[in-house]
Formats: structure tokens, sequence, C-alpha cells
């Protein structure tokens, strides 16, 4: 009868054992697999249409400074870019947004009012209000967005 408990007993640990390896592969397998895979299957979040402001800041004839936070994920990483953009126009109904960046070494360009320009100090590039290169080393004028203008907002297309 010895025997017989022992074998018993010895199925009875096989199982126990299975068991709580089974119940172990669930409890940490599942998150772990989820973890793997929902970045990949998770649609791209920060994209689309983001509102910069009201048109009534931007003054005819004077390209206007707007920033931007966006927070963007790509897989477990999040970051949030500051993206600054100049918004012109000549009369107040066609409007052109450019970025900020030079399209040489991606410095950051600014407006000179004096000079009625825009200047990268990087490598003195130099571009007109509507981004256009006058002088220096950029290859091409300054990139610009796609917007829209609803209800008095500007929107520009990010992502």
């Amino acid at each position: 009868m010895s025997e017989e408990s022992d074998l018993s007993r010895r199925k009875f640990l096989e199982k126990a054992t299975m068991g709580i390896g089974g119940a172990l592969t669930v409890l940490f397998g599942i998150p772990a697999a989820i973890f793997v895979v929902k970045p990949v299957l998770k649609k791209e979040e920060g994209s689309g249409w983001m509102r910069l402001g009201s048109i009534s800041k931007v003054t005819p004839g004077t390209p206007t400074l707007f920033s931007l936070k966006v927070e963007r994920e790509t897989g477990w990483i999040t970051d949030q870019d500051e993206i600054m953009v100049y918004v012109y126009t000549e009369d107040g109904r066609d409007y052109a947004v450019m970025s900020n960046i030079c399209t040489h070494l991606a410095c950051r360009v600014r407006w000179i009012e004096e000079r009625q320009e825009f200047f990268c100090p990087c490598h003195n590039g130099v571009y007109d209000k509507q981004g256009n290169v006058l002088a220096g080393p950029p290859p091409r004028p300054l990139d610009r967005y796609e917007f829209k203008v609803e209800n008095e907002d500007i929107y520009i297309k990010v992502g």
C-alpha cells in the first residue's frame, strides 16, 4: 500500500508542478506578449490636424512665429516635439505656413524685420518672406506645411 500512496503522491506532485508552471506561464506570458505586440498593432497617434492659433495674430506682410507641442509615440517611447512655424500672408486671405528649419543643415531660421528676410545663423542662409532662397548654401526653399483655416483658426497637418 505504501507503493500505491507513493505513486499517487508522485502523480499529484507532477500535476501540481505542471499546474503551477502553466499558471505562471499564463500570468507572465500573456502580458509580455501584449507588451511586445501592442505597439505594432497600435495606430499612429499625433498625426492629423492640429490647431496653431487664431489668424487674427498674423499681421499682413510680416511672418508670424507660432509654436505647437506634439506628442509622438514610437513603439514604447513617447516623445514631445515642439514644432515652430512661420505663418505669412499679404492680404489676410491667402496664407503660407513655413517651417523655421533651414533646409541646409536644419538650424532654426529667424525673421529679421529690419532686413525683411529670414536668416540662418549657422551658414548665413537667407530666405525671402515667402521662404525662397536668396543667398547662402540652402538647397531649396523653406519647407511648407499643409494647412487649413476654420472658424478664424489656422490648423496644420502634422504627421
